[in-house]
Formats: structure tokens, sequence, C-alpha cells
């Protein structure tokens, strides 16, 4: 089951409908069918670009460890570990390309601007993660103090 509703931020967009799929099923669910084709262009993208051949994975352990990552960095993240935002920004690196796809449409389609702006979205949250990461650095750690030993004369 999918839940979708449209979004209409900017006039001189027509209402695009988004959906956030809230079920995973045995095959992968709606999440798996509709990023099969985007993971496909990707991945042909990256062989001819690069010569690289990406292995052949089925798309419900993609959508499965996805979700895994960012479960699990998000919560990490929210404790204050460097490691949930590293899992955090590892996914976004991964996801992002083949998620929002603008590259793909023409610029006056109206799926040009809502990927984009999604794209630029998610680019600014992976600034901020690269900012925890940077400050989360360069504090200085705290050290146990050690009791001052006792002269004895």
């Amino acid at each position: 089951m999918s839940t979708c509703f449209v979004i209409s931020k900017f006039k001189f967009l027509l209402p695009v409908p988004v959906c956030r799929y809230n079920e995973f099923g045995i095959d992968g669910g709606p999440a798996a069918k509709s990023l099969a084709p985007k993971f496909e262009v990707f991945s042909n993208h990256v062989s001819v670009l690069t010569g690289l051949q990406v292995p052949d994975v089925e798309i419900k352990y993609l959508v499965a460890a996805g979700i895994a990552m960012k479960g699990l960095g998000s919560i990490l993240f929210i404790l204050g570990s460097s490691l949930g935002a590293y899992l955090v920004l590892l996914h976004q690196a991964i996801a992002i390309p083949i998620l929002f796809d603008f590259y793909n449409y023409d610029v006056y389609k109206n799926e040009f601007a809502l990927l984009f702006l999604k794209f630029t979205q998610s680019l600014a949250t992976m600034g901020a993660l690269l900012f925890f990461i940077g400050m989360k650095n360069s504090m200085p750690r705290r050290h146990k103090k050690k009791a001052p030993k006792t002269k004895t004369n």
C-alpha cells in the first residue's frame, strides 16, 4: 500500500504526485517496482562512463539495505554518534543519484523541477552531515582526570 499526495509549492509547477511507500512485501513492494527502472538507468550510465559492470542484485535487497542503513544511521545520529552520521552520509551518497535522477528529464518538465528540488535538499542534508562530522572531530575529547597522588615525605 502506498500513500500518495500532491505537491504544488510553486505557481509555475503543476501538481505532481509524490508517493511514500509504507510496505515492503515479499518482492520489495512498490518501492522496488519504482526503483528498478531508475537503478537500471543508473547502472547503464555507470557502465558507459567508467567501463565497469555493475553487479546484478535483486532490487528488494537494495531496498531492504537502504531502509536498514538509513534507520540504524538515523538512530545512532540522534544519539550523537558520528558512526550514525557516516552511515546516513553513505546512504545519501548512494541513493541521491539513483532516486533523484533529474538529469534524465527535460528542463521544462514538472518532474525535472521536483526531482532537482529534492536533489538539492538532499545535498544540503549531506552538507549538514559533513558539518556535524567535522565539528565532532574538531572538539577535544574529554579525558578522565587522574586523581593527584599524595606526596609522602
